[in-house]
């Protein structure tokens, strides 16, 4: 039983070349039979050679002819093939049906070879399929208990053992161990990761026991959605592509009308006879048919999305690798991105009539309901005191955020944000916090009103203290911008909501000369629009909520993966899933490679088109010369297309 089974998958698996080869044998027993003069036995072999080696151009031709009420390149190979056999027997010359047969044939082993070369960047992409396990070992008090992934919940607690992938993203609680994340960031190295650090589904755990917490529905892990912008990344067409499935459409008809002429007028303009002006016009019909142009973009493309997503860079479709391949601007936000966003607090410095842990019990009350990097650093320092959550909270994106906390209302974020509620700011506290702004410290004002939520809005707020804030800049930021200019990029700048000082400390260190800073998110994006005006194709960098409408302005937006927040991620066409700026660069260079290559695969499909036509018309070529010569260019543009896996 196991045989025929296994006989069974290799034919669905391998259909195509199943059919190819079935089709070559009986055209070779056809011909030899015909050679032989048996007559009978090859009238009943190449026809089932036809139909073996042609059935699945013919039912692919005319669904598209009755469906779409459109010609199909598969269509008007067989109608070539089947009219090479007619003429042959008409004419009483068979071996034009073994001319057609070889066209056929051609065609078909074209086929297989296109699907196989296919297969192979579509299993490069679909390996990020089978990254997570089926199962997950979760305690069930105190017991271990292996359930499907799709049944985990919040908050459940999952064992992994040494050598195990993890099956869905969450936070370690004990354990320690270094996890090989290769496959979802690019990374070649381990990263060791230990009590408190976030795991991600896929990765591959080492020598130590994890117990993880579910912290995040298994759906909504990184890897399902690297997943699921995969696959939509197959299914959605560049728009060069596009172009070219319109030009097809239009170019077949063409191709049919020029069959036509050529099929009637020569034997009365230029004397032909009419068997060699029929079977110069089936010849015409193999030739000029598109099928190399057909296959010069998309391949490229899915190999450029295929070998991105093994270096950590996700490109969300083929579109978006093209885009970034011209891109002539790059503007970069500077929390998060340009910098670890992991940011601490540095110093805390309070007025004389309160203490550093009134400044930080009072901004923290309000900073806990914030998603934003500075306000999850004050909230840990804040975290050994006593303090109590604010009500009545609203987030100010780019300027700040208050709330009401034990019916005081607490107002934190920059100075001029701040201004807006207290009388004025002591000098002495404001010149220091200039200071600390010049060193590249992030200035955080903490003030307090009375009254309660009646009050809002009012003026008789105080100034408690500041908050300094330390955000590390990114390692390889400084060498990422210098090859982004190398590579020819005429204008880098930073967007910041942050302060001049700080801006300007932070783009110094990292070599960019323009800086935009003090932005609300509707600023950032005025900056992309003005940078599209001069530039055209910009690209911006960003990773948090604020910068979701500067990524979706500008012609190609780029999330950091990691530190990035679901909106931005939803939000961008590429994502870093390792939050490397280098690899910004490497898709640049990905994207200007794809352009040459699909470039290169236009001009050898049209000269091996124009050659064969012209070939064709002065009696050079015959029936399947001009085959191998279109079906050649069509399996040469397509290998062509897979130099992007490497």
């Amino acid at each position: 039983m196991l045989y025929p089974q296994r006989l069974n998958q290799f034919t669905k698996e391998h259909a195509d070349t199943v059919a190819a080869l079935l089709c070559g044998l009986l055209l070779f027993v056809g011909w030899f039979a015909l050679h032989l003069g048996w007559l009978g036995l090859a009238f009943l072999l190449l026809p089932a050679a036809y139909i073996i080696g042609g059935y699945e151009s013919a039912r692919e031709g005319l669904t598209t002819l009755f469906k779409e009420k459109e010609l199909d390149v598969d269509l008007l190979m067989i109608v070539a093939a089947i009219g090479a056999a007619s003429l042959g027997l008409w004419r009483r010359e068979y071996h034009l049906i073994i001319d057609g047969a070889i066209l056929i044939l051609i065609f078909a082993i074209s086929g297989a070879l296109e699907g196989y070369a296919m297969q192979r960047t579509e299993r490069s992409i679909r390996s990020l399929m089978s990254l997570t396990p089926d199962t997950a070992r979760v305690l069930l008090q105190g017991r271990e208990e292996e359930i499907p992934i799709s049944q985990l919940k919040v908050g459940d607690e999952i064992v992994v053992k040494p050598g195990e992938l993890i099956p869905t993203d969450g936070i370690i609680l004990s354990g320690y161990s270094t996890l090989n994340q290769a496959a979802i960031t690019g990374e070649s190295l381990p990263v060791e990761k230990t009590v408190g650090a976030e795991v991600f589904a896929g990765t591959l755990n080492g020598y130590g026991a994890l117990q993880i917490k579910v912290h995040k529905p298994a759906q909504s892990s990184l890897i399902q959605r690297v997943i699921r912008l995969v696959e939509q990344a197959q299914t959605e067409a560049p728009p060069s592509q596009e172009f070219i499935d319109r030009f097809e459409k239009g170019y077949a008809k063409v191709i049919v009308v020029a069959g036509i002429l050529l099929a009637t007028l020569p034997p009365f303009l230029w004397g032909w006879d009419w068997e060699t002006t029929i079977y110069r016009a089936l010849t015409f019909l193999v030739v000029a048919s598109p099928c190399a142009l057909m296959a010069a973009i998309m391949p490229t493309l899915l190999s450029g999305i295929a070998n991105g997503a093994r270096q950590g860079i996700l490109f969300k479709n083929g579109a978006q690798l093209e885009k970034i391949g011209q891109v002539r601007a790059i503007a970069f936000d500077k929390t998060g991105t340009l910098t670890t966003g992991q940011v601490q607090v540095f110093q805390v410095i309070s007025v004389s009539e309160y203490t550093q842990s009134d400044v930080l019990k009072a901004a923290a009350s309000v900073e806990s309901y914030s998603e934003h990097p500075i306000g999850k650093a004050i909230v840990q320092v804040a975290g050994d005191l006593d303090w109590i959550g604010a009500v009545q909270v609203q987030a100010i994106p780019g300027q700040g955020i208050l709330g009401i906390a034990q019916e005081q209302q607490v107002i934190v974020g920059n100075a001029v944000f701040v201004q807006q509620y207290v009388t004025n700011l002591p000098e002495e506290l404001r010149e220091m916090a200039q200071s600390l702004e010049q060193e590249g410290k992030t200035v955080v004002w903490v003030a307090q009103e009375g009254g309660g939520a009646g009050e809002q809005g009012g003026r008789g707020a105080e100034v408690m203290g500041v908050i300094a804030i330390a955000d590390e800049v990114r390692v390889e930021a400084a060498a990422t911008i210098s090859r982004l200019k190398q590579l020819g990029v005429e204008q880098i700048v930073m967007l910041t909501g942050d302060n001049q000082e700080t801006a300007r400390s932070v783009a110094k260190a990292v070599g960019i000369d323009r800086v935009y800073a003090q932005l609300l998110p509707e600023d950032k994006l005025d900056v992309i629009r003005r940078l599209q005006q001069q530039y055209q194709t910009v690209a911006m960098v960003g990773d948090g909520i604020n910068d979701a409408p500067a990524l979706a302005q500008a012609s190609v937006g780029i999330a950091m993966g990691i530190s990035g927040s679901d909106v931005a991620l939803e939000t961008a066409d590429i994502v870093l899933m390792a939050d490397r700026l280098e690899k910004i660069a490497v898709a640049i260079h990905l994207g200007r490679r794809s352009q040459l290559i699909v470039k290169q695969n236009i001009v050898v499909a049209l000269s091996f088109i124009m050659l064969l036509l012209v070939g064709n018309f002065l009696g050079n070529i015959n029936l399947p010369i001009g085959v191998i010569g279109h079906e050649g260019s069509t399996v040469l543009v397509t290998l062509s297309g897979l130099r992007l896996l490497k």
